[in-house]
């Protein structure tokens, strides 16, 4: 799976970017999408438009780490993996028994964003197995990823030359256009558009990148790490309708 988000959508942490990246645009002449259709020839591209794009395949999959894709009311989502309370949070959300993974983590996001009676590392944290997915609301231009607490399913991001946001299951295709500035997502995080990157172990701390050294010494990307000594307000997802202006999260 694949998401390249435009910085206007997904503002890339400063910590992932390498001073000697050796970064390309990933979206200039749909670069990365080529690329990976290149790799995937049975491959399916979403084009966002202004937002970026999202690129699966159902090729060369684990079977025990299987790939799901659906589009729910303009809401697109990209899910790897298996979660194991899959009946619990059927009940939970009022979903029907033909659910599956990630028709759940769509539904879960529309209550964030539309209801919230729960932060959102509450919700992520609910998710019990081995996942990472990749989520777009094209309505309201929100990005949204996560990763499970162990890193089960190969998941990495990384910036590209024109600071936008690239996110897959395979690192051959993050370094294809970021270079040195890419690393694996962080283990038992998640991503949003309002909030940036958040433990949904931790979600009171705050996380400090620490620079990766790659086999020659050079810095590249950085991992991140609950910082144990700071602490930062909760952020919600944000909220649609009149009732609400939300221009500020962005």
């Amino acid at each position: 799976m694949l998401a390249v988000f435009d910085k206007s959508v997904a503002k890339s942490p400063e910590g992932l970017q390498s001073p000697q990246s050796n970064s390309v645009s990933a979206l200039k002449d749909a670069f990365l999408a080529q690329h990976f259709a290149s790799v995937h020839p049975a491959s399916v591209t979403i084009n966002l438009a202004s937002s970026g794009l999202l690129a699966y395949s159902l090729d060369k999959r684990n079977p025990l780490l299987p790939r799901l894709f659906a589009v729910v009311d303009d809401i697109f989502c990209l899910f790897q993996g298996h979660i194991e309370n899959v009946a619990n949070l059927k009940q939970q959300y009022g979903l029907n028994k033909a659910a599956n993974e990630v028709i759940i983590i769509i539904e879960a996001y529309r209550t964030l964003r539309d209801r919230g009676p729960y932060p959102a590392d509450q919700v992520v944290k609910d998710f019990q197995g081995k996942f990472a997915f990749i989520l777009f609301d094209s309505g309201s231009k929100t990005a949204f990823a996560a990763a499970d607490c162990d890193g089960s399913v190969p998941f990495f991001w990384g910036t590209d030359a024109d600071g936008n946001l690239v996110l897959s299951d395979e690192i051959q295709v993050v370094t294809k256009s970021c270079g040195k500035s890419s690393a694996p997502f962080p283990k038992g995080c998640f991503f949003t558009t309002s909030g940036g990157l958040r433990s949904f172990e931790h979600p009171l701390n705050e996380l400090k990148p620490v620079p990766r050294v790659d086999s020659s010494g050079e810095v590249c990307g950085a991992t991140f790490k609950v910082d144990a000594e700071s602490k930062k307000e909760t952020t919600g997802m944000p909220r649609v309708g009149s009732a609400a202006n939300w221009s500020s999260n962005y």
